[in-house]
């Protein structure tokens, strides 16, 4: 929406779902809610004694004031994306698909180089999504019929190849 790079017809308020929590799992792992905020996650006492990292990994990548109002799942669904997302004036197939990739190009330091492809070199730009990828982390989703997938953070965010603008392994709908 910034820029309006994105202009969607309905916008959806999740913030009455109860997913706020961190609750421990049977397996002695932690189940964190799509919106807990990244403060409470990073100061939360079994995160900071068991996944250190992550809460080194959330506190070096915002400030307070992001991390006060950040989500987990905000965080993990921030766009990949490159200084030239944001120019309108430069072809970015993440937002056109098929117009091209100005950062191939173009001034290009600090960008991708691995997992690039020739539609695409922008890096993912979050923290904590690398800190759950070490910690061997699933992203849990319910589908429209009510049963849970399962989706490894490995394979949760998708390498380029020929399609930059699917970033993720979610499907419509779920």
């Amino acid at each position: 929406m910034k820029l309006q790079i994105e202009e969607p017809v309905h916008l959806v308020d999740v913030n009455r779902l109860k997913l706020d929590q961190i609750e421990p799992t049977e397996n002695g792992g932690l189940r964190i809610g799509a919106l807990v905020r990244n403060t409470d996650l990073a100061a939360d006492a079994r995160v900071r004694r068991d996944y250190g990292v992550l809460t080194r990994a959330i506190v070096a990548g915002a400030s307070g004031q992001l991390r006060n109002k950040a989500t987990t799942a905000g965080n993990l669904l921030q766009r990949t994306r490159c200084p030239y997302f944001y120019d309108t004036n430069q072809p970015c197939n993440k937002r056109k698909p098929g117009s091209g990739c100005a950062a191939i190009g173009g001034y290009s330091r600090q960008l991708g180089i691995i997992g690039t492809s020739d539609a695409c070199i922008a890096t993912y730009p979050g923290d904590m999504a690398v800190a759950m990828r070490l910690l061997d982390a699933s992203v849990e989703t319910v589908q429209p019929s009510g049963t849970t997938r399962s989706i490894p953070i490995a394979d949760f965010h998708r390498l380029w190849g020929d399609t930059p603008h699917i970033e993720t392994a979610l499907q419509p709908g779920a």
